[in-house]
């Protein structure tokens, strides 16, 4: 069909790599390098939490958080997150990027420093008031889902597109990471300033009072970056696409992406009219054009997202319980409280240097070249063998001569992860819906996603414990155990693969070619690649 080009559209999509992309690349990734920090840094404070406001005076082994309260800290932010990708999502399209986009940030800010700061004078009163604040700061960073996802996309150009919107979401990495180090460095400080004896050795003294500022520093710094961020987030103009295809300004948007690209662009205002009067540029996402359009396309960016979490999430906010089943940790009892921390921090230092930050920076480098349909088969696929490799010989990694094959095996679980699906479904919904519906969409993928994180996060807990009693954490029932767990993570990554055949590549193609916005005519039949069915490309 022949399609109706705006010249500032074209002129973005026909830009050369510029200092703005680099700039917008920065600013909307501080927020995912937040983003992460506050999801995956608590992984490395249950355990302390546990000690604190859960022991037991004569008992055997350190206190640990109950199955419930456990649930409650680890996914009340999952929670957050999901109402915040569905709220914001929506407001993205409804008032514009640029007017919600300083809100997330300033929630997320609020809520890290509040966190911090719980009160209580019973851990009942601690936790609870940990788990509200926490919920708020989930909200404010799932808003940062779409609305990152949506600006990069609409100002990058159909060359590089795939590798800006990525290198967005991979400061995800560098957010876990710098999770991990600044735990150690905390724990390092109060382990060498407090000196305390193991569990084991003195239960009493093995706790010093002062450890209750470690997990408090640690939530409260992952402000930092998201406050240092928030004045240039306010001076980025709003994208041409919302201005022009939604707000139906083409005056502003030429203005806009004149003074950004440093060119003239023409003002267009009686051809934004003409394209908006059109059918195809006006049905809803409830209607049947979109369903006719987009449906098959929305039910793959979901469901490939959401079982992409499943796995994702269980892994990465259990990975101390993991590291304990095979023996990496030593018993909870041979350590002090604080030590306890660093070594789960090290831990996952070690697993985001060798698997989590290289894999994301790896997709960032081959998107545009391999295909965002290629990598996420991929990223499915070896994820699915690496789980089955862990899960079938699991008591041969158990043993301690076999502990680093299991970590290296492991750690390769996460770099296709993020050489592969997790990167994947954070990039494609920004790109293959209309720009009226693109922020709302991404924001409903990313939701499913969150389901399947909420669900991989709860499941896990329960799912992982194992049948023997002495090797059970307090308060749990009977799971599967660690090794069936596994496999059923492996399970899922397979489904992944399945459902990325609903999913078209988008690469090298316009945002408006890929959405159908700027058609000449109103009747739409889609072929074969529209609808996503590309197994040729397998």
């Amino acid at each position: 069909m022949a399609r109706e080009e705006l010249g500032v559209l074209t002129a973005l999509d026909a830009a050369k790599t510029q200092w703005y992309h680099f700039t917008a690349i920065i600013i909307a990734g501080m927020g995912f390098f937040t983003d992460a920090y506050d999801l995956f840094s608590i992984a490395n404070v249950t355990k302390l939490l546990g000690r604190i406001y859960y022991t037991h005076q004569g008992a055997p082994k350190p206190g640990t958080l109950p199955p419930k309260v456990s649930l409650a800290v680890n996914g009340v932010a999952l929670c957050g997150t999901l109402a915040g990708q569905l709220f914001f999502g929506w407001l993205g399209d409804k008032m514009g990027r640029k007017k919600v986009y300083g809100l997330t940030l300033a929630i997320m800010v609020f809520a890290s420093i509040a966190s911090g700061l719980s009160f209580g004078h019973t851990p009942k009163g601690v936790i609870s008031t940990l788990c509200f604040f926490r919920f708020w700061l989930g909200f404010g960073i799932g808003g940062d889902y779409p609305l990152s996802a949506t600006i990069m996309s609409e100002y990058a150009n159909k060359k590089t597109r795939g590798a800006f919107v990525a290198a967005v979401f991979a400061m995800q990495g560098f957010g876990i990471l710098f999770g991990g180090i600044v735990a150690l460095i905390v724990s390092s400080i109060f382990d060498h300033a407090y000196k305390a004896p193991s569990y084991v050795a003195n239960a009493a003294e093995s706790l010093v009072p002062e450890a209750d500022y470690v997990w408090r520093i640690i939530l409260m710094f992952g402000a930092l970056p998201a406050a240092l961020t928030y004045y240039w987030r306010m001076k980025m103009p709003e994208t041409a696409r919302y201005t022009a295809l939604v707000a139906r300004n083409a005056k502003q948007a030429a203005i806009d992406m004149s003074r950004v690209l440093q060119v003239e662009i023409e003002v267009e205002q009686e051809q934004v009219d003409r394209l908006s009067e059109r059918e195809n540029n006006s049905f809803g996402l409830f209607s049947k054009q979109f369903l006719k359009r987009h449906g098959l396309h929305l039910v793959g960016t979901c469901t490939t997202w959401f079982l992409l979490d499943i796995a994702y999430y269980s892994s990465n906010l259990f990975q101390k319980d993991i590291y304990t089943s095979i023996g990496w940790l030593p018993p909870a009892k041979e350590m002090n409280a604080i030590h306890e921390v660093f070594r789960v921090a090290k831990a996952q230092v070690l697993i985001a240097l060798c698997g989590t930050v290289p894999g994301y920076w790896f997709t960032v480098a081959f998107i545009d070249h391999l295909g965002r349909f290629f990598i996420q088969i991929m990223g499915f696929f070896f994820m699915t063998v690496f789980m089955f490799a862990l899960a079938i010989p699991y008591d041969h990694w158990t043993k301690k001569e076999n502990r680093i094959g299991f970590l290296v095996m492991y750690a390769l679980t996460f770099f296709f992860a993020n050489f592969g699906p997790n990167a994947t479904t954070f990039v494609v919904p920004a790109e293959i819906f209309p720009a009226r519906l693109r922020s709302t969409c991404h924001g409903i993928s990313s939701t499913a996603g969150k389901a399947g994180a909420i669900v991989g996060a709860f499941g896990f807990l329960y799912a992982s414990q194992s049948k023997d009693v002495t090797k059970r954490d307090a308060g749990y029932p009977a799971g599967i155990g660690m090794k069936y767990t596994l496999v059923v993570l492996a399970v899922t990554n397979c489904l992944g693969i399945f459902f990325t055949l609903l999913v078209p590549e988008s690469k090298g193609k316009s945002l408006e070619e890929l959405s159908g916005e700027n058609e000449d005519g109103t009747s739409y039949e889609p072929n074969a690649e529209q609808q996503g069915f590309l197994v040729a490309q397998i």
